[in-house]
């Protein structure tokens, strides 16, 4: 249990965003499937990727850890030298829907039979969206406990080019059946309603795969052509991850007085969409010393506080900023007038239902919030401070940080049930945060 109060006069100075945490699973996923050895610079170490480390590990790869801290060197066992789990029992993926998700694509061509489990969480989330387009396959994956969800039993089968129309935008579903298109028999292509990240096209294409995405009429189409194999980058730099950098820009933006330059941010256009939206309200946000890294763009970005006003938020920008909407609510909260969320039935299965977590949460402290289905509607009132209240985080980071922020603005101590929670995607979210407040 965590108590936090109003403390905050301003948020000055500089920080280095932690590395992308998608990036940070692919980097490891993808240089197990490769050839040769990958160093990999600013690696993310939350809970979530250290379960990708440790699903590879038992998979039998090679990875240790560097001198630096972020840094991992990992050994590619090629597209077919993956070996059986140690543990034949399960292989188990903690939190992270990432990893389970895209390991079912990555163990469906290969010659064992694997059972893949999470915690409790990850359990209850709905597996059928890769289940169904990769039996289509040829693969063998079934739910032990007829739901639909995890444990899964995955017994490897020869893999066939499929056609498959998504019918969310969703990467990590995308990955999966990219990396079963790996091993098909002919190319497969994914057609998703908006371009999800992109973070697996690039770094396939960068590893020697053929690729193409195409917008075409009714969506985007995305080709893999089978593979031999991958050839490992020597080095991979992983980017600032946009979604932790979001919680300090909107801390920047609400309290008054605060100017912060934050280093290293990714802004990858199929994930910039919270720069978007909060530009949209009237945010003073500047980026500066545009690069590349990892085939990734970069940037260092300037924020100043701003007053913000509501606005409407759906449609394709909804993929560019999903694991954002729970901050951007926060945001809302505190801006003058009303903002729409819409489109955004995604929320509901994540590692809580955020919208009902968010809502509930913003009632709690004041604000006025009708959720829907797929929307939020939240009536900000810049001239009136949210309240400090007891905010349950459900185990969810996102809620826990998106919160601790809120409670930046509230008049009153705001209770956070649970902040250790962070650990999934940023653990040293609260000392940085500290570092960063000028107290009263």
């Amino acid at each position: 249990m965590k108590t936090l109060t109003k403390a905050a006069a301003a948020l000055t100075g500089s920080l280095d965003v932690p590395g992308d945490k998608s990036i940070s699973h692919r980097a490891v996923m993808l240089s197990a499937l490769g050839t040769g050895t990958t160093r990999v610079h600013n690696f993310l170490q939350g809970a979530d990727c250290i379960s990708t480390i440790e699903c590879f590990r038992a998979l039998g790869v090679h990875i240790e850890a560097g001198r630096k801290r972020g840094e991992i060197a990992v050994t590619g066992r090629g597209l077919r030298g993956l070996l059986p789990s140690s543990d034949p029992q399960e292989l188990y993926t903690g939190n992270s829907g990432t990893t389970t998700r895209i390991l079912c694509g990555i163990l469906s061509p290969q010659p064992f039979t694997t059972i893949l489990s999470g915690d409790e969480s990850i359990n209850r989330r709905p597996m059928r969206r890769v289940i169904e387009p990769l039996s289509l396959m040829g693969a063998d994956i079934t739910s032990l406990r007829h739901s639909g969800c995890a444990p899964l039993r995955i017994s490897g089968a020869p893999l066939h080019g499929i056609t498959w129309r998504s019918p969310v935008a969703s990467a990590q579903v995308k990955s999966a059946l990219l990396c079963a298109g790996l091993y098909a028999d002919s190319p497969t292509t994914i057609i998703e309603p908006a371009l999800s990240r992109d973070h697996t096209e690039r770094m396939l294409s960068s590893m020697g795969a053929s690729v193409e995405t195409k917008r075409e009429a009714d969506g985007f189409h995305i080709t893999i052509a089978p593979a031999d194999r991958l050839k490992a980058e020597a080095e991979i730099t992983v980017p600032g991850d946009i979604s932790s950098a979001a919680y300090f820009i909107v801390a920047a933006l609400l309290v008054p007085g605060s100017e912060l330059l934050l280093r290293g941010a990714g802004i990858n256009p199929t994930r910039s969409g919270i720069l978007t939206a909060l530009r949209a309200m009237g945010g003073d946000i500047t980026q500066l010393n545009e690069r590349e890294s990892g085939g990734e763009p970069v940037c260092d970005l300037l924020i100043r506080h701003s007053p913000l006003h509501g606005c409407d938020i759906g449609g394709d920008m909804i993929p560019t900023l999903i694991d954002e909407i729970p901050i951007l609510a926060v945001a809302a909260a505190c801006a003058e007038g009303t903002t729409v969320i819409r489109d955004a039935a995604e929320l509901r299965v994540k590692e809580t239902d955020r919208i009902t977590a968010v809502a509930e949460a913003l009632q709690a402290m004041g604000c006025r919030v009708h959720a829907e289905a797929d929307k939020m509607v939240i009536e900000g009132r810049a001239d009136r401070p949210l309240r400090g209240a007891a905010i349950s985080c459900r185990n969810d980071h996102r809620i826990a940080m998106s919160f601790a922020v809120a409670a930046l603005t509230a008049e009153g101590e705001t209770v956070l049930d649970n902040e250790h929670c962070v650990a999934i995607s940023y653990p040293d979210f609260f000392k940085d945060l500290e570092s960063l407040i000028q107290h009263r």
